[in-house]
């Protein structure tokens, strides 16, 4: 899901492993030269999926990579089916109550603009909620520090 600091924990992670990481709505953000946002405005969600699943499938490519993924590139069969086949995946899960507190002031969500906050964030994760269970681990980040949950995936990581 946005908001659960996928990118935060990504580039933690990275420099503990010593590994590459790239954040992929970086990545298109820089490719299109626009944000996320202005990019569903402008071109639409079809565009923006369209131009992720190009930019995460080729990252996948890389080798000993942190890679974090924008909250709906799972969601698309052939990036979940890809990552579940070559990669170790974790699903950064923080309840909607957080959730709240941390997008509240945001208005950088394009998937939340004009809509009711705490319905818009319960309707997504209901629609996403099946599909990140296939995540081959679930990383409860509630109440934690950015160190904990990163040693935490180290370990699980490690083990894998």
């Amino acid at each position: 899901m946005m908001g659960v600091g996928k990118s935060t924990i990504g580039k933690s992670l990275s420099k503990k492993l010593n590994m590459k990481f790239f954040d992929t709505d970086s990545m298109i953000e820089n490719e299109e030269k626009m944000t996320i946002k202005n990019i569903f405005e402008k071109k639409g969600e079809e565009h923006f999926r369209k131009i992720e699943k190009k930019t995460i499938l080729t990252v996948l490519n890389n080798t000993n990579a942190v890679i974090a993924l924008g909250g709906g590139a799972f969601i698309d069969s052939d990036i979940r089916n890809e990552i579940l086949r070559s990669c170790v995946s974790f699903w950064l899960f923080i309840n909607i109550k957080n959730l709240l507190k941390r997008l509240t002031d945001t208005n950088k969500r394009p998937l939340l603009d004009g809509q009711n906050l705490e319905d818009s964030l319960n309707n997504l994760y209901e629609k996403r909620k099946k599909i990140y269970e296939n995540a081959n681990f679930k990383i409860d980040c509630n109440n934690k520090e950015k160190s904990e949950i990163t040693d935490e995936i180290m370990k699980l990581y490690e083990k894998n």
